[in-house]
């Protein structure tokens, strides 16, 4: 004997759905497995969907400057080697739930812009401000956790330099018809575990002293990470596409 679904079939319609309230037929959510938290000592794991750019084991899925990555490789994680330049991720993607874990040097050097730079590009185009501001004071928009020269993060939540620090961030990218822009970027992004923008607005891709306005582009782009000099740590780096928003 077949079992009753639960549910309604004689309910409204929800205005700007095709489903009734409470719709016994309406498809359900996907089993996930959530993440384990992160450590100071060991990254967390993945959530059962995600896709894993970097693992801590190698650069196998990343390119850098004459097609390799030369960052390197050891207890887990990546660390910039100055001068071998920007690496990107093989994988190119879009709207998304992104994870990065990154440290700063737990040797304090520079000040301001030179104390531990380097950056998370979405797309790579839209940047993340990737810096040490424990203590170190630096134009607002240019901060720790700051859309590069469009928005400061709303609070400065920064953990002491060596220690491990995460960025959480929902990106939806913007979207053009031919040359015209017809809804420009959106993010939000938690480090470590506290709200920093919330459904912020690009302006634009991200650049120094300038404002650069969109350009069309494709739906999908790699994930950049920026050799500014500074020896920061990468690791636990996955993200989880989101389907469903293309208005």
């Amino acid at each position: 004997m077949r079992e009753e679904k639960p549910g309604y079939d004689d309910t409204p319609i929800i205005p700007g759905q095709v489903w009734r309230v409470h719709d016994k037929e309406r498809p359900h959510p996907r089993v996930v497995t959530p993440p384990t938290a992160s450590t100071q000592e060991a990254p967390g794991r993945p959530p059962s969907d995600a896709i894993v750019l970097f693992d801590g084991r190698s650069l196998a899925n990343w390119r850098g400057q004459g097609g390799v990555a030369r960052w390197k490789v050891e207890n887990g994680y990546m660390e910039v080697v100055p001068g071998t330049g920007d690496i990107w991720t093989v994988e190119e993607f879009g709207d998304c739930q992104l994870h990065v874990e990154w440290a700063e040097p737990a040797v304090i050097k520079g000040e301001s812009q030179g104390r531990g730079n380097s950056g998370v590009f979405l797309m790579g185009r839209y940047e993340i401000q990737v810096l040490d501001c424990y203590e170190n004071p630096t134009y607002a928009d240019g901060t720790t956790g700051a859309i590069y020269g469009q928005w400061p993060p709303l609070v400065n939540a920064c953990r002491k330099p060596g220690e491990w620090q995460s960025y959480d961030i929902v990106w939806l990218g913007p979207r053009f018809e031919g040359n015209k822009l017809i809804r420009p970027a959106y993010v939000t992004v938690f480090q470590n575990g506290v709200v920093i923008h919330h459904n912020t607005m690009l302006i634009g891709p991200t650049t120094h002293r300038a404002v650069e306005p969109y350009r069309p582009h494709a739906l999908v782009g790699p994930l950049k990470l920026q050799d500014h000099g500074d020896l920061v740590r990468f690791r636990n780096i996955w993200y989880r596409p989101l389907r469903g928003y293309d208005e």
